[in-house]
């Protein structure tokens, strides 16, 4: 019976820490996406005309301070929302539509550009959508559940043997409590101290005196 419960109890660990490490690699994927198609958005802004160059470094420079300053915060307490467009990111994608092309090469990089905006549009409903997921309270408390199991019968095995069982019950329920911490300190990425950060998006930001 202990065999099996334990084996049970560490299957449903993983189970439940695989969720979690998935959740938090679809974030950091997200993020570095989104990034990286702003990083292109601004490179590429070098073939616009200096004006339309100048205002589309601007938008992303605003989106970026405002998805840090607004929606980071409104993340880790999952209220971040989709239900309306970033303003900045669709005053840009409006911009490059606007902007007529004066050769084929402008062309393709204003085509690169929307598509750049879009992937960059893409990630970050993919960032808010992975800040809502968690390990839900059915899993949790299945979770104490096979642990109280596991240690009723780490009592009722050891029985005869008050300081065996003692410290069996002990080495079970710190293994317990490390996978607990281990869980919940990664559950909700964007929450909490181990939490992913806005350093891709503030790497790539331009300056202000570029996006003047």
């Amino acid at each position: 019976m202990l065999p099996v419960l334990g084996i049970l109890f560490g299957l449903f660990v993983a189970f439940t820490a695989a969720q979690v490490w998935s959740d938090s690699d679809r974030a950091t994927a997200a993020v570095s996406r989104e990034a990286s198609s702003l990083r292109a958005v601004i490179l590429l802004a070098g073939g616009l005309p200096p004006e339309q160059e100048a205002r589309l470094r601007g938008l992303v420079r605003d989106y970026v301070e405002e998805t840090v300053a607004v929606e980071w915060p409104m993340m880790a307490r999952q209220a971040a929302s989709l239900k309306a467009a970033p303003p900045a990111l669709t005053a840009a994608l409006r911009l490059v539509v606007s902007t007529p092309a004066q050769n084929p090469g402008q062309q393709t990089t204003q085509h690169e550009i929307i598509t750049n905006l879009n992937s960059a549009l893409d990630a970050r409903r993919q960032r808010i959508i992975v800040s809502q997921t968690e390990v839900d309270s059915i899993k949790w408390w299945c979770l104490y559940l096979q642990a109280i199991c596991e240690l009723l019968v780490i009592a009722l095995v050891h029985c005869d043997n008050r300081l065996g069982s003692a410290i069996a019950m002990g080495l079970f329920a710190t293994g317990v409590a490390t996978s607990v911490l281990l869980i919940a300190a990664h559950d909700r990425p964007f929450t909490g101290q181990i939490s992913i950060a806005p350093t891709p998006l503030l790497q790539i930001m331009p300056d202000k005196e570029a996006s003047r």
